[in-house]
């Protein structure tokens, strides 16, 4: 049920499928390029696809229609995950994973996640109210689609060095829009699907409603740093 919801592939191993079927369809090749999803290699004219071998999301707009995709490797090979890159339907600083279901969640709050997984094991447990940027830093254009459908926030990054710098980076921006910022902090550097897997949507429900605001938050960031005394 939830890979049909997300629309959750595969990309073929072979590097030309995609390539040959939208041809079959009768996609021109600038088409083609335009959308992404094809590349064209240095030497000669022919072509190849963007995604191979990898787990396919599609990425939909607050609308719900497919505008690009993200894939994800099976093994240890780099770069882990891969996103379409811009198009004129498709802007990163202006999309966020899961709106599409979270602005009809009917919750005055919703989570701010880091990526697609973390969505889906976040819908999949019930908490619907979730979407996550792709790759990128939280932007002013992030805020204003927020503020559409939000005034309430959770940043729920990855408790590492790197999910706290981009929680300190995505609080002024919300609060400069009027959104309402609290930041859940989970243990032991787990992200949530982690968490979820291990203790339950229920203890992740708990730590929501006890989740620090921007102030406290960002103090307690500062007293790791600091002596205070």
């Amino acid at each position: 049920e939830i890979q049909k919801k997300f629309g959750i592939g595969y990309s073929k191993s072979n590097y030309t499928s995609l390539y040959r079927y939208l041809k079959e369809k009768g996609y021109t090749t600038d088409i083609m390029l335009k959308s992404g999803l094809i590349l064209k290699s240095k030497k000669g004219n022919s072509y190849y696809d963007r995604f191979t071998d990898r787990l396919m999301f599609p990425i939909f707009d607050v609308h719900g229609k497919v505008i690009a995709f993200g894939g994800r490797v099976l093994d240890n090979s780099q770069p882990k995950y891969l996103n379409s890159p811009e198009t004129q339907i498709f802007e990163k600083n202006t999309t966020l994973y899961g709106l599409n279901y979270a602005r009809v969640s009917r919750q005055k709050e919703v989570f701010i996640v880091e990526g697609y997984m973390d969505v889906i094991a976040m819908y999949q447990a019930g908490i619907k109210n979730v979407v996550a940027t792709l790759g990128t830093a939280f932007t002013q254009g992030h805020a204003d689609l927020i503020k559409r459908y939000f005034n309430n926030v959770i940043l729920l990054y990855d408790s590492d060095d790197a999910g706290v710098r981009a929680a300190l980076r995505a609080i002024p921006i919300l609060q400069s829009n009027d959104i309402k910022v609290r930041v859940l902090h989970l243990p032991d550097k787990q992200d949530p699907d982690d968490y979820i897997t291990k203790y339950g949507v229920e203890s992740l429900k708990t730590l929501a409603n006890n989740a620090d605001g921007a102030v406290a938050f960002q103090g307690k960031i500062i007293k790791q740093k600091y002596d205070i005394t």
